[in-house]
């Protein structure tokens, strides 16, 4: 199989069967995210190397403005897509198999989980998995230790309060916190306007 192939059926929203060509190639894949991953994690890496590997994780090109401190953990790669200027603090887990993508200016905290992966809720089809796309807008904050759940968008501005588990899209500019998260205001800023 392809990853074009693999893509292409993940991002399309089908389901990932249990014992399927597709499942055994994304778990050949996250051997080779693994394996980046443990090189990143391993040692100090100057900016320039994080970029370097990021780049061998996502399998393109990374812009020079992201920022990502290490430990950083993800378990396939190809499906990341990191705007210009995101910052990724340290502890954080991206399971971006389903698709993760963060627009330019985000700053995700210390030890947020990305998750993109739902497991069939069929004790029989347990291994079954149905990928769902993260989208964070442009210029976004996720605050220490928040969880994001798969098929989630949080539109641009928003904020996310620490700890906080985001189960229902987030709507642009507003701020968010608790578990699950809710509104808690409206930011009143303009997250569209460049700058």
């Amino acid at each position: 199989m392809q990853l074009q192939h693999f893509l292409d059926h993940v991002n399309a929203g089908r389901v990932i069967e249990g014992g399927s060509a597709e499942h055994r190639f994304m778990h050949g894949a996250a051997q080779d995210a693994l394996r980046v991953v443990a090189e990143l994690n391993g040692a100090y890496r100057t900016p320039d190397e994080v970029l370097a590997l990021l780049a061998r994780l996502t399998g393109r090109e990374v812009a020079e403005s992201v920022t990502v401190f290490p430990p950083f953990y993800c378990e396939f790669g190809k499906n990341l897509d990191l705007g210009e200027g995101v910052f990724v603090n340290m502890g954080c887990r991206f399971q971006d198999t389903g698709g993760i993508s963060i627009g330019e200016g985000t700053l995700i905290g210390h030890g947020t989980t990305l998750t993109t992966l739902n497991h069939s809720a069929d004790p029989d089809r347990r291994a079954d998995m149905v990928p769902a796309r993260v989208t964070i807008g442009r210029k976004v904050w996720l605050g220490a230790g928040v969880t994001v759940v798969p098929g989630v968008t949080i539109g641009d501005g928003a904020i996310v309060g620490a700890g906080a588990v985001v189960t229902k899209d987030v709507p642009a500019n507003a701020v968010v916190a608790g578990v699950p998260a809710r509104i808690i205001r409206m930011t009143g800023f303009d997250a569209t306007r460049p700058g």
